[in-house]
């Protein structure tokens, strides 16, 4: 099958041009026909999703310890289209220039496109104006910059601020090190019996203490999505207060979550970097004060995030780091600041690689974000299930059902042996790409009562024959350490 997708008609879809003239709207409306395109492939049933991607991703057609590359580490980071490695290349060969700063041709024309790659992330997440976005290194970066400048200058001693235990170590550290500087406290909300955050409790937590609620909204070890997930408690909430509540699926979304903290007068951040990637975000509709996200995990180049956050609330904020862009003048005995986003992007910004992350968003919105989730839905269940077949597996999160939506991934562990064995002899023997280790999410880890776990993650372009065969070595790998006992 590999060999006749490789012959299969390229599609313009996958590097579709866009005039740095176009508005965030027009250029959203133009994938239109070619997301038809894909769907009607898919329909017909001649190839999935998966396998009409896979060209576009020249790593993924190589051999690796003498066999072909199964790559499930889609979590950690995803390979990347050739547009956004020409749209790289491109930048670097035609207009390279610093941006701003100069009226000659290619800082213009470098200047433009760095813009345009601000409007197209605005547009993807659907935000009301682009100047709501900030470039930032990473998501990681961005929950920081939230931490340093909002949170230094609006929290004091006895305020709370509430996260949950499956958080990433990128959204829990930054807001010790504030808690240390303001006298702030942290308070977690656990898993419940399906080990997913217990969103009864989070709301139970809520009060006129709370100033800011951090979540995330897909999780990177259990795959639990919050907002189409926790079938807990609509039964235990008054139906006078079930309003927003995904009845379909019984389920308490995101929405919700910032309804109750703003009640209070508290803010939200979301850590989406496992929710942009693989399904439509819409930060209008979330009403989240805040969101986060990486470009790496979205088919983007590295080294550059974004941060999402309210006009109203960037303009109150002092700046992150100091030095040129970000300032409107410069005195001898102080500075006056630019207005947002460029306040908090100071230096001279990574260029080509929010040129290489609009390119990967126009890659994404040529495909539709709602075609990916459902694919990759599809994957996520065939890989639980083919996982259960495994002996001696533990699961970790919450099992799909009809009401229960798992995103593509899962974190395991198998009696009596390592992750990171499991991990090493799948790369050395049969060229599969998992990861092992604790996830950056150690207080999850913990509570689950183990130090580390293995986990296999999907994106759009895998498909059933990368699942087939990861689960063929794993059988594989088990009965090889079963046999030294």
């Amino acid at each position: 099958m590999e060999g006749l997708v490789v012959k299969l008609p390229s599609f313009p879809f996958l590097s579709p041009k866009i005039s740095s003239s176009s508005s965030s709207s027009t250029f959203r409306l133009g994938f239109r026909r070619f997301s038809a395109s894909i769907s009607a492939a898919v329909n017909e049933g001649v190839v999935s999703l998966g396998q009409l991607t896979r060209p576009d991703f020249p790593i993924l057609h190589q051999e690796v310890n003498g066999s072909k590359l199964v790559y499930l580490d889609n979590a950690a980071t995803s390979q990347k289209p050739t547009a956004v490695l020409k749209s790289l290349q491109n930048y670097y060969e035609a207009y390279n220039s610093n941006v701003h700063r100069g009226i000659h041709y290619l800082s213009a024309k470098a200047t433009d496109e760095y813009e345009l790659a601000r409007k197209k992330v605005a547009a993807f997440i659907n935000a009301s104006d682009s100047a709501e976005i900030v470039f930032t290194r990473n998501a990681t970066e961005a929950i920081n910059l939230v931490a340093y400048s909002w949170g230094l200058s609006n929290l004091k001693p006895r305020d709370e601020i509430i996260l949950t235990i499956a958080e990433h170590h990128s959204a829990i550290v930054p807001w010790q090190i504030v808690a240390q500087k303001t006298g702030a406290i942290l308070k977690f909300v656990s898993l419940d019996e399906n080990e997913v955050p217990d969103v009864e409790k989070l709301r139970e937590m809520i009060s006129t203490s709370t100033k800011l609620v951090v979540v995330h909204h897909v999780s990177n070890v259990l795959g639990s999505e919050l907002d189409v997930l926790l079938v807990v408690i609509s039964t235990a909430i008054p139906s006078t207060e079930k309003k927003g509540i995904n009845r379909k699926s019984s389920v308490l979304p995101i929405e919700d979550i910032v309804i109750w903290a703003h009640a209070v007068g508290a803010k939200v951040l979301v850590d989406a970097c496992q929710s942009v990637p693989h399904m439509v975000v819409d930060v209008q509709g979330l009403d989240a004060d805040f969101l986060v996200a990486s470009s790496h995990k979205m088919c983007g180049p590295t080294g550059i995030g974004f941060l999402f956050g309210k006009s109203n609330l960037l303009l109150t904020m002092p700046p992150f780091l100091g030095g040129g862009e970000m300032i409107s003048d410069v005195f001898l005995d102080h500075s006056t600041y630019a207005e947002p986003p460029s306040r908090f992007e100071a230096g001279t910004p990574a260029i080509g690689e929010a040129i290489g992350l609009g390119a990967a968003i126009d890659y994404l919105s040529g495909i539709g974000m709602q075609k990916i989730h459902d694919y990759e839905m599809e994957l996520a269940n065939y890989l639980y299930e083919k996982l259960c077949s495994v002996p001696n597996i533990r699961i970790y999160g919450p099992k799909p059902s009809d009401d229960v939506h798992r995103a593509a991934l899962c974190s395991f562990n198998i009696e009596n042996i390592h992750p990171t064995d499991i991990a090493t002899f799948l790369d050395q023997q049969h060229g599969v790409a998992i990861r092992s280790g604790h996830h950056c999410a150690q207080p999850l880890h913990r509570h689950l009562g183990v130090n580390a776990s293995a986990r296999a993650s999907l994106h759009f372009y895998n498909t059933e024959e990368d699942v087939d065969n990861f689960i063929q070595s794993l059988n594989d790998t088990v009965s090889f350490f079963n046999s030294f006992k």
